[in-house]
């Protein structure tokens, strides 16, 4: 497994406020896992393909997830998660927390964020967030986090998903 080195890290409200632009406008396109733990302190997790920056000031980032999720209510029960922003080698990883029902951690490392939600070796960037909102639409839920503490490693461009399948970034030309 590879190791990345973070260059940027925030836990302090104007570090997350410093941090928040250049993360969430640089990554939220990517593919997002979020982790969290379920009542029993086991890691749990589930691949969202809408994930957005929403505030500033408060720092809020926001997913949809289908109310057919066996997997969001363990999240929601936690009341928080964190949001990995897979790397472009790490379309495994986001094809294993799309699946119902496996045990998605099986071999996977992960280490826990200060607020003790599951991390991922290697993602691209991650953003620890107490659930603020989850509120019903059409036939998903609105979730909204508060961003608690978030960061970036020097891991490779953002795993990306278009039209059913994951990308990876390629410059078009210099600019």
């Amino acid at each position: 497994m590879r190791t990345t080195t973070p260059h940027i890290s925030a836990t302090t409200p104007d570090e997350i406020r410093d941090a928040y632009r250049t993360v969430l406008g640089k990554f939220c396109t990517g593919v997002v896992a979020v982790t969290a733990l379920d009542d029993t302190g086991n890691p749990v997790g589930l691949t969202v393909g809408s994930f957005s920056s929403v505030s500033l000031d408060p720092a809020l980032v926001a997913f949809f997830v289908g109310q057919g999720s066996t997997t969001f209510p363990k999240v929601a029960a936690h009341g928080r998660f964190c949001a990995n922003i897979l790397a472009a080698d790490q379309h495994d990883l986001g094809r294993t927390f799309a699946r119902s029902g496996a045990d998605k951690f099986r071999g996977i490392d992960w280490t826990p964020t200060n607020a003790g939600s599951p991390r991922l070796t290697g993602a691209h960037a991650w953003i620890d967030c107490d659930i603020d909102l989850v509120q019903p639409v059409g036939d998903h839920d609105l979730v909204v986090g508060r961003v608690v503490e978030l960061g970036a490693t020097d891991a490779q461009d953002p795993l990306l998903f278009y039209t059913s399948t994951f990308h990876q970034l390629s410059a078009a030309s210099p600019a």
